[in-house]
């Protein structure tokens, strides 16, 4: 099975993108600073600023589960798979080739 550059997928899907797919609804913003209930855990509350998402240096982080990571890890983290599986699923909801690694 070849292997996803990740990096290239992290560097032409933003995590804007990612919140987008996700459904991510801002219940605070201050620039590139968001906030908002996190769907990592599930919040329920429609004013929660649990889960902060930095859209300049495309990451995230949620002060009640701890999750954190970059937007790739953020969309394996929601849609509860690995991140080979999150990168493939990915580059199709966005209509993009996955970028493989073949190396042999």
């Amino acid at each position: 099975m070849p292997g996803v550059d990740f990096d290239v997928v992290r560097r032409e899907i933003t995590m804007q993108q990612v919140l987008d797919e996700i459904g991510f609804e801002v219940t605070h913003q201050d620039g590139d600073q968001l906030r908002g209930p996190c769907l990592v855990h599930g919040s329920t509350s429609k004013n929660s600023r649990v889960f902060s998402v930095n859209l300049s240096t495309q990451r995230y982080y949620c002060h009640k589960c701890k999750s954190h990571g970059n937007q790739l890890e953020l969309y394996a983290a929601v849609q509860q798979t690995t991140l080979y599986q999150a990168a493939v699923d990915l580059c199709h909801a966005m209509g993009r080739d996955v970028p493989w690694i073949r190396r042999w």
